[in-house]
């Protein structure tokens, strides 16, 4: 048994070679990536620079992160939250009758179709651009970050909502059809008990993004974190973009750990 276990062994498959080909390979082509490095625009004060960077960020200014003013890092928090809270409860709403008229199950295949082109059209286009767009429309604030987050989340919320509703169980519709329900009791009783916690589970996930695309919009003047950060950083006043930035983790952790007892919650009932 020994004997033949070695001849087995023996007559393997030689994969040294191969393996050895593809380090060759490998490397050969990071060298050649590497070659194509520009370090013409580094200075050397590039090192302190960093030094700088690092420094601001642990130790903040404090007296700006508890500034409970209108410019302070409280408020900026305050209007964060409500840009990715109100913009996903827009994007939830406006979902709600899009995903239904795109279910294949519920209605004719065309109009699912079309449906389903409408959201991908919205998904298509970045939430940069819908930014600029609502900027250039109603004016830089909080209220063009509000309708950017509003129709970014159409796209993602839409279409977790449309497997929600093509993953109904249809006994329980037919079972409340027997019984003699109407209408209005077989949604109420038999498909948005079944749909609820897959809605509300899908836009507190929704939110938690929201929350982090707010202060990236925020940079192109759509309110939020976005602009003081760049701007504290563009001045190089590091230890108020670390006190920006110490809000921000502090506002992320608390969010992320409502809103994963939440959804733990809408799972296990």
């Amino acid at each position: 048994m020994n004997k033949r276990i070695e001849e087995a062994y023996a007559k393997r498959p030689k994969s040294w070679v191969y393996n050895l080909a593809t380090a060759i390979i490998f490397v050969g082509l990071m060298i050649w990536s590497g070659s194509a490095v520009e370090t013409s625009g580094t200075t050397q004060d590039g090192a302190q620079i960093a030094i700088n960077i690092l420094s601001g960020i642990f130790h903040p200014k404090m007296d700006f992160l508890f500034d409970f003013s209108t410019k302070g890092v409280p408020y900026l928090m305050l209007e964060t939250i409500c840009i990715a809270f109100l913009g996903t409860i827009v994007g939830a709403v406006i979902s709600i009758p899009l995903a239904f008229i795109s279910a294949s199950n519920l209605t004719p295949k065309p109009i699912a179709f079309a449906g389903r082109i409408i959201i991908m059209a919205v998904r298509t286009i970045p939430a940069f651009v819908y930014g600029l767009m609502f900027i250039r429309v109603t004016g830089p604030g909080a209220f063009a970050g509000l309708l950017t987050m509003g129709v970014c989340s159409v796209g993602m919320i839409s279409k977790m909502y449309i497997e929600a509703i093509e993953d109904l169980d249809t006994h329980v519709v037919e079972s409340l059809d027997a019984a003699g329900c109407n209408t209005w009791q077989k949604i109420r009783y038999g498909i948005l008990p079944q749909l609820l916690p897959n809605f509300a589970s899908t836009a507190i996930y929704r939110f938690d993004i929201n929350l982090r695309d707010a202060t990236i919009l925020g940079m192109v003047g759509a309110g939020g974190f976005g602009a003081p950060l760049i701007f504290a950083m563009n001045s190089y006043k590091w230890d108020e973009a670390g006190a920006i930035l110490a809000g921000l983790i502090i506002l992320i952790l608390i969010i992320e750990y409502i809103s994963t007892k939440i959804r733990v919650k809408l799972t296990r009932g």
